[in-house]
């Protein structure tokens, strides 16, 4: 069995992977401030009620873009997992990849990891939309590289900012509201934040396809793709599982190397 675990800024995402498919996956809140002894609590937990066991797993992949959660994890699943390999995703293993990364040292491994699965899937000419604290749009060239990543906050960001630094806006759930001339508070933020960001979407793609004279294929994923990527005009695909897809990948490539 495969361990694959991405930390992010907002949620850490992991699953177990075995024979070509998924026997489970979980997402639990991202804490800095929790230990090592506090995060093998809830994994011990997870694994347990999930029919895993523990001893079945031989390998161990990790992301993260918390460099303050590393050590911890590290030290959790070495107690936790003792037979397993743990691998750590750095720019170290990037030349083994199919992809070429221009930047290593300027990239999010999660985003390195998304492009390995798109392109393992769709190829080159792919734009990879995640939606997550940041909403980052990574697209490969016709040559099998990342050219670049455009970054924007995050709806959930943005909708943080907006209550933390407004007096009398509150907090908000995130789903398209009945219409875009918003008839109360919440679904005035509502309006401004999903059909804002949509609009958004589909401009960095549009001006991202002029600028390279190329269509190119467009895959979302993060944990609102399922909630915007609809009201776009030009995401069609989905891939809620994408990032630990491509931990999956790194994972082979690392091997056979």
């Amino acid at each position: 069995m495969l361990l694959t675990i991405d930390i992010g800024n907002t949620n850490i995402v992991f699953g177990i992977h075995e024979n070509n498919e998924w026997l489970n996956n979980w997402r639990i809140q991202t804490d800095q401030l929790k230990t090592a002894d506090e995060y093998e609590v809830i994994f011990r937990s997870l694994l347990t009620s999930g029919e895993i066991c523990r001893d079945s797993v031989q390998q161990i992949i990790l992301s993260s873009v918390v460099p303050s959660l590393v050590h911890p994890f590290e030290e959790m699943l070495s107690h936790l997992f003792e037979k397993a390999i743990i691998q750590l995703v750095n720019p170290d293993i990037y030349p083994k990849l199919p992809i070429k990364i221009l930047n290593p040292y300027q990239i999010g491994t999660d985003l390195v990891a998304n492009a390995v699965a798109a392109f393992q899937k769709y190829g080159n000419n792919t734009m990879i939309i995640d939606f997550g604290t940041a909403l980052t749009f990574t697209t490969i060239g016709k040559n099998s590289e990342i050219l670049g990543v455009a970054i924007s906050p995050g709806l959930q960001t943005a909708v943080g900012a907006l209550a933390g630094n407004t007096a009398q806006l509150p907090q908000i759930h995130l789903t398209p509201p009945p219409s875009v001339l918003g008839e109360n508070t919440i679904h005035a933020i509502q309006a401004g934040v999903i059909y804002g960001f949509t609009g958004l979407v589909d401009s960095i793609i549009e001006r991202t396809e002029t600028e390279l004279k190329q269509k190119l294929t467009i895959v979302a994923t993060g944990g609102l793709s399922s909630i915007v990527a609809p009201l776009t005009k030009h995401v069609k695909t989905v891939e809620p599982m994408l990032t630990l897809e491509g931990l999956v990948h790194i994972n082979s490539f690392i091997e056979t190397d």
